[in-house]
């Protein structure tokens, strides 16, 4: 099958559906599709429309000159029109995250040549729903045979209200390779050791790191024999509240920040770490909570957020309905080793189902769904 693969954002911006999106152009091109990609986001330097190779896809960056490189091109959909007619493709599929000009223009060109469209939200889309169903569009893409889709059933729930009962919103869940985060040896616990919880985010008011820290020190006091640590990986703008958040608190003996870590040093702090707790509410999916899951770790998070897709409450983590009951989580798991044992020995031994081939499949049944839709809307 010959795709489009279209986002406002794509690499070498670092973010969720950058990275998202880019490894599912490899795994759709391993599996022996075709893949190219359209981002309106800007390389240092380059000139407005250019066509660059990154592990094999063509990524074309319709993009202009912005301030602080904002992903904005009002003057691309005549360009994507033309290369997307040029291309011949087979089917397109569009992502979108909270707000995505480039490519909710990109499903108005679709739509215009007749090309079969999937359209996956990437994230929650919390305040900006009534501003979405009053302008209309995503009912207007189901009628018009768009296969909409969102990364989890939580991130869906709002999509299924705007697109209305008759059009059905699927799941396609971001993928993760699986080999990279298999489990590796443990280190041996002594009585006493410290307990460490670890959570990996971009530190920003959304994903909420000041409020775990509040989270922790909770727990903290209230089971002052356990010796909660705190490790968080990332980089943000909150990061000068955050320390002094830290400061504030008495914090630093238990608590660090070392920013950005490559994904094998992640991967080692995993594996010295006894619990994973992402804090976020609006969390669409969490790729860095099952990445933790896959590695072993038992996982706290928010039940409304969509790390719940691949968390069971009580079984391989704890499922929380607001902050108190993440404190309390963690005082019960930092006291009860044993639970904790059992929790990440179901992590290890049962894989997650989003896998990469299991989710290509999925996209690629989505794929036809879109074929089948633009079919019936032109003969039925």
């Amino acid at each position: 099958m010959k795709v489009a693969l279209i986002s406002d954002c794509y690499l070498p911006r670092l973010g969720g559906i950058e990275v998202q999106v880019h490894d599912l152009a490899r795994h759709l091109r391993a599996a022996g599709h075709e893949v190219t990609a359209f981002t309106a986001t800007r390389e240092p330097g380059q000139k407005r429309n250019e066509c660059e190779f990154i592990d094999g896809v063509p990524v074309h960056r319709l993009a202009i000159p912005m301030p602080r490189g904002l992903p904005i091109n009002p003057l691309a959909p005549p360009t994507l029109r033309r290369l997307l007619v040029a291309g011949q493709y087979d089917v397109a599929h569009v992502h979108l995250g909270v707000v995505a000009p480039f490519a909710n223009d990109a499903v108005r060109v679709t739509d215009q040549i007749g090309l079969p469209t999937a359209v996956t939200w990437h994230s929650m889309q919390s305040w900006m729903t009534t501003p979405i169903k009053l302008l209309g569009y995503v009912g207007r893409w189901a009628r018009q045979g768009v296969a909409l889709s969102a990364v989890s059933g939580p991130a869906a729930l709002p999509i299924m209200d705007l697109a209305g009962p008759r059009h059905p919103v699927s799941i396609l869940p971001n993928g993760i390779d699986v080999s990279q985060w298999q489990p590796g040896e443990r280190p041996v616990r002594a009585t006493g050791d410290p307990v460490r919880v670890v959570s990996a985010m971009r530190l920003a008011g959304r994903k909420r790191p000041l409020e775990l820290l509040d989270i922790v020190a909770e727990a903290r006091r209230r089971a002052p024999e356990v010796d909660l640590r705190l490790e968080v990986l990332g980089e943000g703008p909150l990061r000068p509240r955050l320390e002094a958040a830290v400061a504030a608190k008495g914090a630093r003996s238990w608590f660090s920040a070392p920013g950005r870590r490559t994904r094998d040093e992640v991967r080692e702090v995993y594996r010295t770490s006894d619990l994973y707790i992402a804090p976020a509410e609006l969390e669409a999916f969490g790729i860095a909570a099952l990445e933790a899951r896959t590695t072993g770790l038992p996982v706290v998070a928010p039940r409304r957020s969509g790390v719940s897709e691949f968390v069971a409450d009580g079984v391989n983590g704890v499922l929380c309905g607001d902050d108190a009951a993440m404190v309390e989580a963690l005082v019960r798991l930092g006291r009860d080793e044993p639970l904790r044992e059992r929790m990440t020995e179901t992590n290890r031994t049962q894989l997650p189902k989003e896998s990469w081939p299991s989710v290509v499949d999925m996209v690629i049944a989505e794929y036809e769904r879109a074929r089948d839709q633009q079919r019936h809307r032109h003969t039925g």
